[in-house]
């Protein structure tokens, strides 16, 4: 009798999870940790989370729920309390009328997100989504057994879509539209009027809109926007968004969707079956960001801008890069492609890499995001480590 080894037997794997990818803003993460657990100072562009701290306020209520012994399970979707929260905070900044059964709260943005597409997306069916995309987007669409089709956008006209863009990509397998304004990782914003012109016209099509809206607030175009304020369209459309950018709170993980109640419905019942309710701490610290002082938003906003001016400044005097002036989020997408060819530099994921392991300097290739000029810097830092990031850039192309 022989004893079992690892290579005795095949590993096989399911299908559906050959068919996604590890994020690629992840993958840096992990990287960057692992250069710092060397000892090694890494200055860190590739984090999409805000350099501010949860406001007081919240965490204060975060406290209280403990010391109250709030930690018991919820309910699936969230609270009745946090689904009203959600719902008058959608209401007064946006002017919407959904109700407490139209909305659901989960773990995280990118929870709700894959929640949305799990319900409503079919093997065969097409997902519109427009370029540069979101990492996630793409490999969620194809767990699902969707089929991404691609909205390809002018670098010239900052990456913004239009309702014409869309339009051109519908077919007869078309089932949902996804939107993403201001985006990540461009920070490209669709106009208002283009965007109730691709949902009115997949309310007239019978097509989905997903509205990802995580960065709603962060919009520097003046023109901010939810498609949830077009009630007349609301039984085709979901909107998704985050407390993540809007209060600091990346890790306390909090999402939610606004929309019909059978999708929400459905939504729960997955959610049921995966990870039950968020946080019930993490709930009553959302309660509070919602109905609490909305001031930390303007105020982070403003910052926003200030370093999105510093930093796109910065990038556009560093030779041979090119940069649009994002409009939303906290990102910026410098154009890298004029070094490709020099050495062995002939992708933007050489770029990231050189950047990361030579100078200590972590961002996210474009590849992810499906570009190939590409890389994403997270300007969500302060104007030290702008500066330290932008003089180890500009000092590796020099060299190259």
């Amino acid at each position: 009798m022989t004893v079992a080894t690892e290579t005795s037997f095949a590993l096989k794997l399911t299908e559906r999870i050959n068919r996604i990818e590890t994020s690629a803003t992840m993958a840096v993460v992990a990287e960057a940790d692992k250069l710092r657990s060397q000892g090694i100072d890494v200055v860190d562009f590739g984090a999409g989370e805000p350099h501010f701290t949860t406001p007081q306020h919240i965490k204060d209520a975060a406290i209280a729920a403990i010391q109250a012994n709030f930690t018991k399970y919820t309910v699936v979707g969230g609270t009745a309390e946090l689904r009203d929260a959600i719902v008058h905070r959608h209401s007064v900044d946006f002017d919407s009328d959904y109700r407490r059964e139209e909305a659901i709260a989960s773990v995280g943005g990118k929870h709700v997100l894959f929640n949305a597409i799990q319900v409503l997306v079919d093997h065969g069916d097409e997902v519109i989504l427009p370029v540069p995309y979101w990492v996630s987007f793409k490999d969620i669409i194809r767990y699902a057994g969707g089929v991404p089709v691609l909205v390809e956008t002018d670098e010239s006209k900052d990456f913004r879509v239009t309702a014409e863009m869309v339009e051109r990509t519908i077919t007869p397998r078309t089932k949902v539209i996804i939107l993403n304004s201001p985006s990540n990782p461009a920070g490209a914003v669709m106009s208002p009027e283009d965007m109730k012109a691709v949902v009115r016209l997949a309310a007239q099509r019978g097509i989905w809109v997903i509205s990802d809206e995580c960065y709603v607030y962060l919009n520097y175009s003046g023109k901010r926007f939810s498609v949830g304020s077009m009630r007349e369209c609301r039984d085709r459309m979901l909107v998704v968004g985050s407390l993540s950018k809007t209060y600091a709170m990346t890790g306390w993980r909090l999402g939610y969707a606004l929309g019909p109640a059978p999708v929400v419905s459905a939504m729960q019942k997955l959610q049921g079956q995966s990870t039950s309710n968020p946080t019930s701490i993490v709930q009553k610290a959302a309660v509070a960001a919602l109905r609490g002082p909305q001031e930390c938003i303007e105020e982070m906003r403003k910052e926003y801008i200030r370093l999105r001016d510093y930093v796109v400044k910065g990038l556009r005097a560093i030779p041979g890069v090119t940069c649009t002036l994002p409009q939303g989020a906290f990102y910026a997408y410098p154009n890298v492609a004029s070094f490709f060819g020099r050495g062995e530099v002939k992708s933007a994921a050489d770029v990231a890499g050189k950047l990361l392991r030579e100078a200590h300097l972590a961002t996210v290739p474009g590849e992810g995001f499906g570009t190939r000029q590409h890389i994403r810097v997270s300007y969500a830092t302060s104007t030290a480590e702008l500066d330290r990031g932008l003089e180890r850039m500009g000092k590796l192309f020099a060299s190259l």
